[in-house]
């Protein structure tokens, strides 16, 4: 097949779960089908076109900087938004370049499917009827959730508008794509009642087994981990409500338990927040979240907020560490509470959960045991990709 794949931004750096999906899935159609890759392209950052060779035969880089999060000019875009029919987590990758470049590339090459890569590319992709629309999370749902979960009337108002342009926004592409792609059967199913579609399926969540697979004895690990890009709104929800709420309960049973906390663009309120508690570090940009899996007894998933499905839970499993989360945290994966994986939706029960896993040794080897068989048995990134290949036909 011949295949052009239009995505709101470049794979590398690799820093956050929808690239590493994309990344992986890619990687493997790109073995047996040429992809001609279309992305926004930030001066700033050259090595994504650098490396689209590991995953197209062809790349169409456009330039294009989304303006930084508490600048000036993000500051300019929020105030615009207020205004803008088009909600502004997809207005912020609109342009018109690229909408000129993909028109030209359908006309003239045979192209056998287009993927418009995220809700972000849609306005990118002027040809959406013919278009395989990839869902990675169901975006409504997260501002729907950010607004349950505001800090304050003002933030409260701001999250509703922008939940209400995102599910028209968002319901529009939906009904206008040929077919509609989820990450799980509950987002599918969700796109399904909130949308009115009914041109979906699911593809699942992967993950690179021998990656992670530990390359040390994790007889002296310590600590919980949470890994997570920190400049995403439900993982600095989620790591703030684990400080402020959790933790306490924790320490008053393990109160030496250190914490690390990886992920690129953590806010200064949260290194606040972890010096006012103490004994958190946290990592900013790594080169690899391995080493970090490995050291920890458990990793922690305690979101509030999201959609679509957590890459890092089962990467967790891969590197055969027990995982504690919230339900929304692992929604969509096929996980059985007890078994795979732990789940406590308030302080108190995941507060329990995490100190059963740093005093258990026999529960946190089970746990990480039956997350390993899981992701060992169904979700290969090669299987994966075959089954994506499959949905596109």
């Amino acid at each position: 097949m011949k295949l052009l794949w239009v995505a709101p931004l470049f794979l590398h750096p690799t820093t956050k779960g929808g690239q590493i999906r994309t990344l992986e899935t890619l990687r493997q159609l790109s073995r047996r089908h040429e992809v001609h890759y279309v992305g926004l392209a930030d001066p700033a950052e050259p090595e994504g076109p650098r490396r689209s060779s590991e995953y197209s035969a062809r790349a169409y880089p456009v330039q294009h900087t989304a303006p930084k999060k508490n600048s000036p000019a993000f500051a300019l875009q929020l105030v615009s938004g207020w205004f803008s029919r088009i909600p502004l987590a997809v207005a912020r990758y609109r342009s018109r370049d690229a909408a000129k470049l993909v028109a030209s590339l359908v006309a003239k090459e045979n192209f056998d499917h287009i993927v418009c890569d995220f809700l972000a590319a849609a306005p990118n992709v002027p040809c959406l009827d013919q278009a395989v629309l990839f869902q990675h999370n169901v975006e409504t749902t997260i501002w729907e959730r950010r607004v349950e979960n505001a800090s304050g009337p003002l933030e409260r108002a701001y999250f509703r508008r922008q939940a209400s342009r995102m599910f028209e926004y968002e319901r529009l592409v939906c009904q206008t794509a040929r077919r509609v792609i989820a990450v799980s059967a509950k987002d599918a199913q969700r796109m399904r009642t909130m949308f009115g579609v009914d041109r979906v399926c699911d593809v699942p969540t992967g993950v690179d087994l021998e990656y992670f697979a530990p390359q040390w004895d994790r007889e002296q690990a310590k600590g919980l981990v949470f890994v997570g890009s920190m400049d995403w709104a439900p993982n600095m929800d989620g790591v703030a409500y684990f400080l402020e709420e959790v933790l306490p309960l924790i320490r008053k049973r393990q109160p030496d338990c250190p914490i690390v906390i990886v992920g690129r663009q953590p806010p200064a309120a949260l290194a606040e927040l972890a010096s006012r508690v103490g004994g958190v570090r946290i990592t900013g940009t790594v080169d690899d979240v391995r080493p970090y899996l490995w050291s920890a007894v458990a990793s922690i998933v305690p979101l509030r907020i999201g959609g679509g499905t957590r890459l890092k839970i089962f990467e967790s499993m891969a590197a055969r560490v027990p995982v504690i989360s919230t339900s929304i945290g692992a929604e969509g994966l096929p996980v059985i509470s007890g078994e795979h994986i732990l789940i406590g939706d308030d302080p108190a029960s995941f507060a329990a959960h995490c100190v059963e896993m740093l005093e258990n040794r026999a529960l946190r080897d089970a746990v990480a045991e039956n997350g390993w068989d899981l992701v060992h048995s169904r979700f290969s990134w090669d299987q994966v990709s075959r089954v994506f290949e499959a949905a596109l036909q």
